[in-house]
């Protein structure tokens, strides 16, 4: 590791912890040339996860438009934040066990009408009505009837 005051790779480590919940390593280390002390942290490398779109696009996964979408879909409803965050933390764990690069987003969608069904009617069928693009009140109602039986 090169020293960050004068440039030299000549270190020791005098301090090493875990941090982020045992998703990162802490480092103090003492470079030997000129004796000032310094930080390092260690990461584990991650391969981005990449979500393909209906029309066949790929952009990256990100838990905040997983997070967005359901906010929205339960907004003006009696249900906890905590909840909803439960509940994305719950499909951004299905989708990463599912070790591929690459997911689509009709499973992603799918996962989040599971959870959401059980989690509050009304919640659900807006999310469904955006996710499956009802062109009419014919399939809305038919979601509808389905959710009653």
């Amino acid at each position: 590791m090169k020293c960050p005051y004068c440039g030299d790779d000549n270190d020791r480590v005098i301090d090493t912890r875990l941090v982020k919940d045992g998703e990162a390593i802490r480092r103090r280390r003492e470079c030997l040339s000129c004796g000032r002390r310094f930080t390092t942290y260690e990461y584990i490398e991650k391969t981005p996860l990449l979500v393909i779109k209906k029309d066949g696009r790929r952009e990256p996964f990100e838990r905040d438009k997983i997070l967005q979408g359901i906010l929205t879909a339960c907004h003006k409803r009696p249900i906890p934040r905590e909840k909803i965050e439960n509940l994305v933390d719950e499909v951004v764990s299905v989708v990463s066990d599912l070790g591929t690069n690459e997911v689509e987003s009709r499973i992603i969608g799918e996962e989040i009408m599971k959870r959401l069904k059980k989690l509050d009617d009304i919640s659900y069928v807006r999310f469904a009505s955006v996710y499956r693009e009802f062109r009419d009140k014919k399939e809305f109602m038919k979601e509808l009837k389905n959710l009653k039986g």
